[in-house]
């Protein structure tokens, strides 16, 4: 199944490379049909005759793509409702098209269909506006007109005024982006080099370039109301119900989007039951807002938060090593480091996160504004600091990283952010288990992400499914989670651009392997340091797969999610 997956992967390379055009319905068709192909190939593989990892990653790549084939589904449909936005998208995938068959061009004819483009924009914006006008609030104690006495001149046919909703006008404007950039690359290649090509196209090129330019403006900072600002709206694109069903079962996880609400909310009682607890040893009684407070207080002074975090760090790594946890190589050991996060990025990302090998580690600039300085400081505090150090590093992301890329490196093609995330979350909850957190302070250190990521599920979930709005989102993690505003802010930012499913695959992918522990070590199958050395040799694949390869399950051709993970922690209800 290794070659099988190579040579699919290569292929959906080379389709995906080749028909490169957004939004293009040959790109579509030619995807699904790809897909289709596989799907009858891998139906004629010897399944019965597969060992577990074969039969593993034959349930993988089928899972796969029935998930793409769905997601193909899902763009059909989102280009259907943007359709009326980008009525010229056919006319600039044509002209690539073209291009890519080596099509002779008659430049005269070009320029001509070219040159009309600016015109239909201006009449799209133009129905767009009045769309816009015809939602707005009226406006009260506006004189009237006095009507006019001059006689009434036959009138053009009036175009229907076009109502957009904000996500549909920022997908629209990045839709109009992408064809932009299209057309430039359509442009470019016979500019200067086919005769007659740059006399006759370009000046309508520069025309239509900046029509769309505009336009694409127009839909983000005037419809969608995005400006780049602190105080743009939030504006995300909900899948609903259906897409939500169908994401969590390409995720192989069998709950439905409303029970996966109840476990976020569950899991956000447990944490505020044990937030009580940490305050009364503090002595504020059940005020754990109050004790939440004093916690964001401790946090180091100006410049001395990459020497908390290294301490931290090195703190965790004996951890691990003294209880005999888990392998850490020398090598991995070595080869992280620290880097600090840009005011600017702090926007979307206000607290710590991982990328190549690098702990990047928010906290106060001297260009931030005072109150945005004492909020990153508040917000990245010492105790918060503690276990996100943990989460990042080692025995979380930096380790996980390290050993995917030495363990089945083909399954990357299945990776999942339910592994991925749900391994750095994992940690924290057996960190709590094993009185990691040394004092009251510490444990609500823990508690506030713990609380955060259940909340994610929460809200994310309920924002896909419509009942939850961007603004509700972020009083939610304010009032029940005790974010600062800016930081919410920040965070259902980043909610809204990410995949559905992904803030809610911290928790669920943790609450995963902490009940697949307790199958693997707490039923006595294995050592706790063999357990956790077998998982990352699985590679990043979802989590029911990982536990069929450990407990060696039976696995069926047709096999489907049917794990209830979550049924089975009662000491977290």
């Amino acid at each position: 199944m290794e070659a099988v997956i190579e040579e699919y992967e290569a292929d959906l390379y080379s389709v995906t490379g080749f028909y490169n055009l957004p939004w293009s319905i040959a790109r579509f068709d030619r995807v699904e049909r790809l897909q289709h192909d596989w799907q009858a190939r891998l139906s004629g593989l010897e399944f019965d005759r597969m060992d577990q990892h074969g039969r593993v990653d034959h349930v993988l790549l089928r899972t796969k793509l029935a998930s793409e084939l769905d997601d193909q589904s899902l763009d059909r449909r989102r280009l259907g409702e943007m359709a009326e936005l980008i009525p010229f998208r056919e006319e600039i995938n044509a002209l690539e098209e073209a291009r890519w068959r080596l099509e002779s061009i008659d430049s005269e004819a070009i320029a001509s269909r070219l040159s009309r483009l600016p015109d239909q924009v201006k009449q799209l914006r133009e129905r767009i506006e009045k769309g816009k006008k015809a939602t707005a609030p009226e406006k009260k104690d506006t004189p009237e007109k006095p009507a006019s006495k001059e006689v009434a001149r036959p009138a053009k046919e009036d175009p229907a005024p076009l109502e957009v909703a904000a996500p549909l006008a920022l997908r629209a404007a990045q839709a109009v982006e992408s064809l932009r950039r299209s057309l430039r690359t359509w442009f470019t290649f016979y500019d200067g080099f086919t005769p007659d090509f740059s006399w006759w196209v370009r000046k309508p090129h520069e025309a239509a370039d900046k029509a769309l330019e505009d336009y694409a403006k127009f839909l983000r900072e005037e419809i969608a109301g995005q400006h780049g600002k602190d105080e743009d709206p939030l504006v995300g694109d909900p899948v609903g119900e259906p897409g939500l069903k169908s994401l969590l079962a390409g995720a192989l996880i069998a709950y439905t989007p409303q029970e996966i609400v109840k476990i976020g909310e569950r899991e956000l009682d447990w944490c505020q039951a044990e937030m009580r607890k940490a305050a009364r040893e503090m002595g504020f009684s059940d005020n754990w807002k109050a004790a939440l407070a004093k916690v964001k207080s401790s946090f180091v002074p100006p410049g001395g938060q990459d020497d908390l975090v290294a301490q931290q760090a090195r703190e965790t790594i004996r951890f691990v090593k003294e209880h005999d946890l888990i392998t850490v190589p020398p090598l991995c050991e070595e080869t992280w480091r620290l880097t600090m996060t840009s005011p600017e990025r702090q926007k979307v990302m206000p607290y710590a996160a991982y990328a190549g090998q690098q702990m990047t580690v928010a906290y106060a600039s001297e260009s931030m504004k005072h109150d945005d300085k004492l909020m990153a400081m508040r917000g990245n505090n010492r105790h918060f600091s503690r276990i996100v150090t943990a989460h990042e590093l080692i025995p979380g992301h930096h380790l996980e990283r390290y050993q995917s890329s030495r363990h089945r490196a083909y399954r990357d093609l299945f990776s999942t952010p339910f592994f991925v995330e749900g391994w750095g979350l994992y940690w924290e909850l057996r960190l709590w288990d094993l009185k990691y957190g040394k004092s009251p302070e510490d444990r609500i250190g823990m508690l506030f992400w713990r609380m955060n990521r259940s909340a994610r599920i929460i809200v994310s979930f309920r924002f896909h499914l419509g009942t939850m709005t961007p603004a509700e989102m972020v009083d939610f993690l304010v009032e029940r989670v005790g974010n600062e505003k800016s930081g919410a802010t920040s965070e259902v930012r980043r909610y809204l651009q990410y995949p559905p499913l992904y803030q809610a695959a911290y928790m669920l992918g943790g609450l995963q392997f902490y009940a697949l522990h307790r199958e693997a070590v707490g039923a006595g199958r294995m050592t706790e340091k063999a357990f956790h050395d077998a998982v990352l040799s699985c590679h990043s694949i979802p989590v029911e797969m990982v536990r069929a390869e450990l407990l060696d399950l039976p696995i069926s051709r047709d096999f489907q999610p049917r794990w209830r993970f979550a049924d089975s922690l009662p000491e977290l209800h």
